[in-house]
């Protein structure tokens, strides 16, 4: 016969069994998580897009300290892009509590074709700086690229689709056309949202 010293202790005891059992059960829910490191020698290849398995993650030179990229277990393919330039892509396997290195070397795409002389030159305040930015689906930089004072995008004359896109932001698109040698401006805000799927 128990006395209330022994129930006390059984009730303890079987409390303590049904929090070690979520604990576990928790911690076999959560994936193994394993780094990856981009590393880049020349500005160019510092200021490329990054897409993991499809999806943009930001530019090689941000994507470290609280936005490092940290993955599932397993095989994942990493890919870079920077206009001028031919996609740098990559297939790494994660390990658990493992740190893997990427040297990103971008190779200068030849077949480029750049706006002539009488392009139009388009200032795009965009915020976050961080998004990716497309012009008739191809990309074409970041957001930090094309604002502000000393930069901007040309384009060449006619009309063309502007796309800016962010994880965890609403995903704007526009269609602009501008005449030769144009000067414009323009502000563009993403507001918070569920994100369109992957840009090309």
């Amino acid at each position: 016969m128990f006395n209330r010293r022994s129930s006390r202790l059984l009730l303890f005891s079987l409390a303590a069994l049904s929090l070690f059992a979520r604990a576990r059960t928790s911690a076999q829910q959560t994936p193994a998580m394993g780094e990856v490191r981009l590393t880049a020698d020349t500005q160019d290849e510092r200021d490329s897009g990054v897409w993991i398995d499809g999806k943009y993650a930001g530019y090689v030179k941000e994507l470290k300290g609280n936005r490092k990229i940290m993955l599932p277990a397993g095989e994942h393919e990493i890919s870079i892009r920077q206009a001028g330039y031919k996609e740098f892509t990559k297939k790494v396997v994660i390990q658990a509590d493992q740190i893997q290195t990427v040297s990103v070397v971008m190779e200068a795409d030849t077949k480029e074709i750049y706006p002539g002389a009488d392009a139009a030159q388009l200032r795009v305040d965009i915020r976050p700086k961080r998004a990716a930015v497309y012009v008739d689906d191809g990309y074409l930089g970041h957001g930090s690229d094309f604002g502000g004072r000393f930069h901007s995008m040309l384009v060449s004359p006619g009309k063309h689709h502007l796309k800016i896109m962010l994880a965890g932001y609403r995903t704007y698109e526009t269609d602009i056309n501008v005449t030769a040698n144009q000067k414009s401006e323009m502000k563009i805000v993403l507001e918070m949202g569920s994100n369109a799927p992957s840009a090309p």
